[in-house]
């Protein structure tokens, strides 16, 4: 057991950590060119960490960018609970935030259902909030849906005696630098400060530096005008055109880690890969 804030969370001894999700669990927005789908992640710096202070952790990661709550559950659940986890995250719903027509409250039932699934596990079990990310004014519309979401998970966290890890309140992501360029995605900055906050509310060791950093110098009205032509361009035209032709960027992607793979003390997943060390 750990106390952190005054709460008291279980932490499993030596185990296996799933995690699942969508993009923000898969790590996108943190490029790694030798890793599966070459990137890296907050999840795999948690495998990395909990391993280096606790040799024998074993890891799997079932997220898939774009899905929504509904595909993480038809997909990633029966998956996850026959890997017989002793530590679980879960963010699921962001995506069904953006799309047009959510009905909150019924996203959120199914949520909890999804929640209920996992905690009868008996694994230590990791529910996210949601950061309101300053995108641009027009999609503030979303902010409401973003805190009634907020608000359950923390009800539902509470009373299930899961681990919250309260991303809303984290300040350093106002920060533009914990931002990849599409703006909804951490940086390899934002991913390397999630996975020091996860250690840190389970109470564990670790070596990742995530800051303090020197304060963001003030963008120019040139720099800033350039930058959200490019978003717009790069990003959200090709967002919008995907919904229109109802597609998704994770449509046929695999996990990047579907099967649970021994997480080496010295060097973590990244020297497994390099030097092909065997994965069990």
């Amino acid at each position: 057991m750990s106390a952190i804030g005054g709460t008291v969370w279980p932490t499993p001894e030596v185990g296996r950590f799933v995690a699942i999700g969508d993009s923000f669990t898969e790590g996108v927005g943190d490029p790694h060119r030798h890793l599966p789908h070459n990137l890296r992640g907050w999840a795999d710096r948690v495998a990395d960490q909990l391993a280096k202070f606790e040799p024998g952790w074993e890891y799997a990661n079932l997220a898939v960018r774009s899905k929504r709550l509904d595909q993480i559950v038809a997909d990633q659940l029966e998956p996850a609970l026959a890997l017989r986890p002793s530590l679980i995250s879960l963010y699921a719903g962001g995506n069904d935030l953006l799309d047009v027509g959510t009905d909150v409250s019924d996203l959120m039932q199914r949520y909890e259902h999804l929640v209920d699934r996992l905690a009868c596990t008996g694994a230590t079990l990791m529910l996210f909030t949601g950061y309101d990310v300053p995108v641009h004014p027009v999609l503030r519309v979303f902010e409401r849906r973003n805190h009634q979401y907020n608000a359950e998970v923390r009800r539902i966290a509470a009373e299930r005696g899961a681990v919250l890890i309260d991303a809303a309140t984290w300040t350093h992501l106002a920060d533009r630098r914990m931002w990849a360029p599409d703006r909804l995605h951490m940086s390899k900055r934002g991913h390397k400060l999630t996975a020091a906050k996860v250690l840190e509310t389970l109470g564990r060791p670790h070596s990742i530096s995530a800051g303090p950093w020197d304060p963001e110098p003030a963008p120019t009205f040139a720099q800033i005008r350039r930058e959200h032509h490019t978003w717009l361009r790069e990003w959200v035209l090709p967002l919008v055109g995907r919904k229109i032709r109802r597609v998704t960027l994770g449509d046929g992607r695999e996990p990047r880690w579907p099967d649970p793979v021994r997480v080496p003390s010295k060097g973590g997943l990244r020297r497994m890969v390099r030097e092909g060390l065997p994965q069990r």
